[in-house]
């Protein structure tokens, strides 16, 4: 069951308005393609999410607060007792680990841990939960979507979900034991409330 939907983000539609009407700068045409990018990699994970049981609850695009920390999941699902985060990337392309820093291996260049902002946001989730009075478990991963992906040299034990394993993984979620669906919808308000 989604309990609250995606919506296209603002600044996207913006830069997509002002593209049809004029030549965008370099760094806003590259931030226009990066949001068009990542937004579609969402809708994409967002469709495989539709196969899942009613009594799994999904929300997506929060933005919470905890203390004065804003931070952001891209796909929040309650199901069973577990909380699960997704922060989904639409890489495409190759890339490697290398003394726990990511880069292009086309370019050869650093880009941003993926892995930081999944656990930033799973500490400061933790928190929040704490304050409503809950201790539920919570499983963060990083979803690849697109199967033009490549990443080498990944620890085992990342927590992940690359384009070839996604089918499985959705499986397992199917089998995840029904809980009291009651109390997980009173956490979705309260979390739907605090976006």
């Amino acid at each position: 069951m989604i309990n609250k939907l995606r919506f296209e983000p603002k600044e996207l539609e913006i830069l997509r308005f002002l593209s049809r009407r004029l030549e965008l700068p370099l760094k806003n045409e590259n931030l226009y393609l990066y949001l068009e990018k990542g937004y579609a990699g969402e809708q994409h994970f967002d469709r495989e999410l539709q196969g899942l049981p009613d009594s799994c609850i999904i929300l997506n695009d929060l933005l919470l607060e905890n203390g004065s920390t804003h931070f952001q999941i891209d796909t929040l699902l309650i199901a069973g007792g577990t909380i699960f985060i997704f922060e989904v990337k639409n890489y495409e392309g190759d890339y490697y680990i290398e003394n726990e820093r990511w880069y292009s291996l086309l370019s050869r260049t650093e880009i941003k841990n993926p892995l930081l902002q999944l656990q930033r946001s799973e500490t400061l989730l933790r928190g929040l939960l704490k304050e409503f009075g809950y201790y539920l478990p919570i499983k963060s991963h990083l979803i690849f979507i697109n199967p033009g992906f490549q990443l080498y040299q990944a620890p085992i034990n990342i927590p992940a979900v690359f384009p070839s394993q996604l089918k499985r993984f959705l499986e397992k979620l199917k089998n995840i034991p029904n809980a009291v669906k009651s109390r997980n919808l009173k956490l979705a308000e309260q979390l739907n409330a605090a976006a």
